[in-house]
C-alpha cells in the first residue's frame, strides 16, 4: 500500500467490542477489576483486532539497523562500527533481545535498512538498505525526503508482508549508534519541548559528551528549520533510517489492525512521526515500558500511552517490546481461558 492507502485504511477501534469484552472480563471468577491493567490490555487488544474470543496471537519483534553520521560529533560512548557488529549478534541469537524474544515465544527478525557495511547475502537479514547511513545532521540534512519516504514504505511493506503471514502481534526494535541524539531531535521538534529535557545519555556518555550532544541538536535544528507540521521534513534533516522504518511498521501495523508494542525511545520518536502522519494509529500501540531515557516519558505523554511496566530498561533492540508482547499473551488468556462465575459455579459477590 502507498502512504496515503495505509492512512486511509487506519480506522478507530472497535469500541463495541471493547465493551462487550469488558463485560465478560467481569463476570470472570475474580473481583471486578482486580487483574487491573491486564483487564485493560485484553479490552485494547480485542477493540484494536476486533477479535472478541482471540486465539493466542503470533508475534514478530521486528529489529531495524541502520547508522547515523551525527556520531561524528562525538555524541555517542560507542563507535559506529558497533551498529553492524550487534546486527551479527542479532543474526546468531546473542543479543537481549533474542534471549527476551525465546522468553515470550516471539520472533525476531533484523532488518538492514541503512548500516554502513556490507553484509553480502546473510540468513535471516532482511536486506533492504537505503543508504549506508545517515549523513552527519550537524553539517548538511540527514537524508533526501525520498530516502525517508523509501524508508517509511520499507516498514509499511513489511507489515503487509507479516499481516499477509496471519502475524497477530508485532514489536519494534532498533540497533543504531547515534540513534538517541536523532530521536532527541525528533521528539523536541514534534512536542515542541526544549532539547534538555528530551535528551539522555543514550550508551552512557560522560558530562563533556551530554553537553555536546545537546549542542549539536541546539544547532542542528537551528540550521535545518524542521517543520513539526510535516514528519517527512523532520525525518529528512535530524531523523534516522530505522525511525522511518519503524513508523512505516506503526502505520502498517494499524492499518492490518495489528497491535504494535513499542519499545523504548527510539521506538517513541517513531511512533510520534506515525502519530502526526495518522493520529488514529496511536489506539493501536501499546507501551511497553518506560524508558529511563529522558525524552521517553514526554513522550508517552504526548501520545497519551501508559507504559505497562518501568524496569530501569535503556538498551532497545526490542528487549522492553518483548516483555511487553508476554504480558499481552498473558492478557488473552485471562479473556479466553478464565472461567466465568456461571461456568466455574462460583457465587457472586452478595449484593
Amino acid at each position: 500500500m502507498t502512504l496515503a492507502e495505509t492512512i486511509r485504511n487506519i480506522r478507530p477501534i472497535d469500541q463495541a467490542c471493547m465493551e462487550r469484552t469488558q463485560a465478560r472480563l467481569d463476570r470472570l471468577t475474580k473481583p471486578r477489576g482486580s487483574l487491573g491493567r491486564l483487564e485493560e490490555l485484553a479490552v485494547r487488544y480485542v477493540g484494536i483486532t476486533g477479535e472478541e474470543q482471540p486465539k493466542l496471537p503470533s508475534a514478530v519483534v521486528l529489529t531495524f539497523a541502520a547508522d547515523h553520521g551525527v556520531t561524528d560529533e562525538g555524541v555517542s560512548a560507542y563507535p559506529r562500527e558497533v551498529t553492524a557488529q550487534m546486527v551479527l549478534n542479532f543474526l546468531r541469537g546473542g543479543a537481549g533481545v533474542n534471549v527476551l524474544a525465546s522468553h515470550v515465544g516471539a520472533e525476531v527478525r533484523v532488518v538492514d535498512i541503512g548500516v554502513d557495511h556490507d553484509f553480502g547475502v546473510l540468513f535471516g537479514l532482511i536486506a533492504k538498505k537505503v543508504a549506508r547511513g545517515t549523513k552527519n545532521f550537524l553539517r548538511e540534512s540527514a537524508m533526501s525526503r525520498e530516502q525517508a519516504m523509501e524508508a517509511l514504505e520499507i516498514g509499511m511493506a513489511l507489515a503487509d508482508q507479516l499481516a499477509a503471514q496471519g502475524i497477530g502481534l508485532l514489536g519494534t526494535g532498533d540497533m543504531g549508534i547515534g540513534n538517541t541524539t536523532s530521536s532527541a531531535a525528533i521528539t523536541a521538534v514534534l512536542t515542541g519541548e526544549t532539547i534538555a529535557q528530551v535528551t539522555g545519555r543514550g550508551t552512557g556518555i560522560d558530562d563533556d559528551g551530554y553537553r555536546r550532544k545537546v549542542e549539536v541538536i541546539e544547532q542542528a535544528i537551528m540550521r535545518h528549520q524542521p517543520n513539526p507540521n510535516d514528519p517527512l521534513d523532520v525525518l529528512s534533516k535530524v531523523g534516522g533510517l530505522e525511525i522511518a522504518g519503524l513508523a512505516g511498521l506503526i502505520l502498517g501495523g494499524a492499518a492490518h489492525r495489528i497491535p504494535v508494542v513499542l519499545d523504548g525511545f527510539i521506538a517513541g520518536a517513531a511512533a510520534l512521526i506515525a502519530a502526526t502522519l495518522q493520529p488514529q494509529c496511536g489506539d493501536y500501540l501499546i507501551a511497553s515500558h518506560q524508558s529511563v531515557e529522558r525524552g521517553h516519558d514526554v513522550i508517552l505523554k504526548r501520545l497519551g500511552l501508559r507504559p505497562l511496566f518501568d524496569l530501569s530498561l535503556r538498551l532497545g533492540e526490542g528487549t522492553g517490546a518483548c516483555l511487553g508482547i508476554g504480558l499481552v499473551h498473558a492478557a488473552i488468556k485471562i479473556l479466553t481461558q478464565m472461567a466465568t462465575f456461571d461456568e466455574a459455579g462460583v457465587s457472586e459477590r452478595a449484593t
